[in-house]
C-alpha cells in the first residue's frame, strides 16, 4: 500500500522513461538474491565499516534502478545517500573536487529529497548544544558560553579531520558564530563553502579564516568530516553512488588514465577504513571492467575488481566485490507489469475497469 503521492511519483516518472527516486521496491522484481547480503553490508557500514561494490551490466538491464533501490533501502535504515553521475564534462570522476560537489548537491536523506546539507549540519549542532547541557556545566540562558563550550566540543569530534584537513571545523565554527550574529548571508556562504562550491564571497571565507576553494585532497579530508557529521547527528551512514563510470572510456586517454586512479585512490581508502560509514557504490557495462579501455588498464584497480563470471548466474556470489545484474526476460517483464497495474489501479478513479481489462492474461 503506496500514498496516491507516491503512486503518482513512480506512475509519472515511468511515463517519462526514468526511474523513481522512492517506493522502487513496490515493483522491483529479480533483486530478491542481493537483499541479504546488501542488508549486512549496510549494517557493516552502520557500525562504522566502509563497504565498496561495483555493479555491472548491459545497457537497459536496470543499473540506475538497482542503486536507486538501494538508496531507497538505506534511507528507510536512516542513512544519507548521494547519486552522482560520472560525465566528461560535468563530473570528471579524476576531479574528485568535482564529485564531493556534485555529491553535496545531492546529499538527501528520509526528511529532505535532496540538498540536505544545511538540515544535517543544523541537527549536528543541536545534538552537541544538548550534550553540552547534558553535562551541566552551562546554563540554558547563557550563549556565549553554550557556543564556546559547543565550539570545544566540536573540535574534539573532529579531531582525526583537523590533522588533515583544519579547515573544514574553522568553517564549521564560522557557520555556527554567523548563525548566532544573525549573518545569514555569511553563514550561507560558509555552508556553500563547506559544500565545495566555487565563487563563495570572500568576505565570508575572511569570517571563518579560510582561503582559497576545496582541492583534489581536501575533497578526500572534507568527506571525512562529512561522514562525522552525519554519524554525530543520527545517520548511521552515507551511501554514494557513483552511476555511469563507463563514460570515462570515452575521454582522452591521458585524463582516462587519471580517472581510473583516482577511483582505486577511492577503493584503497574505503579498504583501510579511512571512511567509516560510506558505502561506495559504482555502475558501469561490461565493456567497462573487461574490455581495454576501461579498469584493465590499470591492473590493480583491475585485481581489485575481478570476478569470474563464466558460470551461470544463479552460481554468483552476491558478497563479492563485483555483482552483475542479469538481462530482462519475459517471466520478469511479466511481474513488472503486473505491479505497475497493480500500483496505476490503486488510486485510480476506475480500478473495476482496469482490472478487467487489464488482467494477468492480458499482460
Amino acid at each position: 500500500m503506496i500514498s496516491p503521492k507516491r503512486r503518482q511519483e513512480i506512475i509519472d516518472a515511468l511515463r517519462r522513461g526514468t526511474v523513481p527516486q522512492n517506493s522502487l521496491d513496490a515493483f522491483a522484481v529479480g533483486l530478491d538474491g542481493f537483499e541479504g547480503a546488501l542488508d549486512d553490508e549496510l549494517d557493516k557500514v552502520a557500525t562504522g565499516g566502509g563497504v565498496f561494490k561495483a555493479v555491472r551490466g548491459e545497457y537497459g538491464c536496470g543499473k540506475t534502478f538497482f542503486s536507486r533501490w538501494l538508496a531507497d533501502r538505506a534511507r528507510k535504515r536512516g542513512f544519507a545517500t548521494a547519486e552522482v553521475q560520472v560525465s566528461e564534462t560535468e563530473t570528471p570522476l579524476h576531479r574528485l573536487e568535482t564529485v564531493y560537489r556534485r555529491l553535496m548537491e545531492r546529499l538527501s536523506t528520509a526528511d529532505t529529497p535532496q540538498g540536505a546539507w544545511r538540515n544535517i549540519v543544523d541537527g549536528w549542532f543541536y545534538a552537541l548544544e544538548e550534550d553540552v547541557l547534558a553535562e551541566g556545566t552551562v546554563a540554558n540562558d547563557d550563549e556565549e558560553a553554550l557556543i564556546a563550550r559547543t565550539s570545544e566540543l566540536l573540535e574534539q569530534r573532529l579531531t582525526k579531520v583537523t590533522d588533515t584537513a583544519p579547515t573544514f571545523s574553522a568553517a564549521l565554527r564560522g557557520y555556527r558564530q554567523a548563525l548566532a550574529a544573525n549573518e545569514r548571508a555569511t553563514a550561507e556562504g560558509i555552508l556553500g563553502w563547506l559544500a565545495g562550491q566555487p565563487n563563495v564571497a570572500s568576505a565570508a571565507k575572511r569570517y571563518c579564516g579560510v582561503k582559497g576553494d576545496i582541492d583534489h585532497f581536501g575533497a578526500l579530508s572534507f568527506l571525512q568530516g562529512v561522514l562525522v557529521v552525519l554519524r554525530d547527528s543520527g545517520h548511521p551512514g552515507l551511501l554514494l553512488i557513483l552511476d555511469e563510470v563507463e563514460t570515462i572510456q570515452r575521454v582522452r586517454s591521458d585524463v582516462r588514465d587519471k580517472s581510473l586512479n583516482a577511483l582505486r585512490q577511492l577503493i584503497d581508502e574505503v579498504d583501510a577504513g579511512r571512511f567509516p560509514g560510506l558505502y561506495l557504490l559504482i555502475t558501469g557495462t561490461p565493456a567497462f571492467f573487461e574490455g581495454p579501455q576501461g579498469i584493465q588498464r590499470l591492473e590493480p584497480l583491475a585485481q581489485r575488481l575481478h570476478v569470474d563470471f563464466q558460470m551461470e548466474a544463479r552460481f554468483d556470489n552476491p558478497r563479492a566485490p563485483q555483482i552483475r545484474l542479469p538481462a530482462f526476460n519475459l517471466e520478469r517483464l511479466q511481474l513488472v507489469g503486473c505491479k505497475v497495474r497493480d500500483i496505476f489501479q490503486e488510486h485510480a478513479d476506475s480500478a473495476d475497469r482496469i482490472a478487467t481489462l487489464c488482467g494477468d492474461d492480458y499482460i
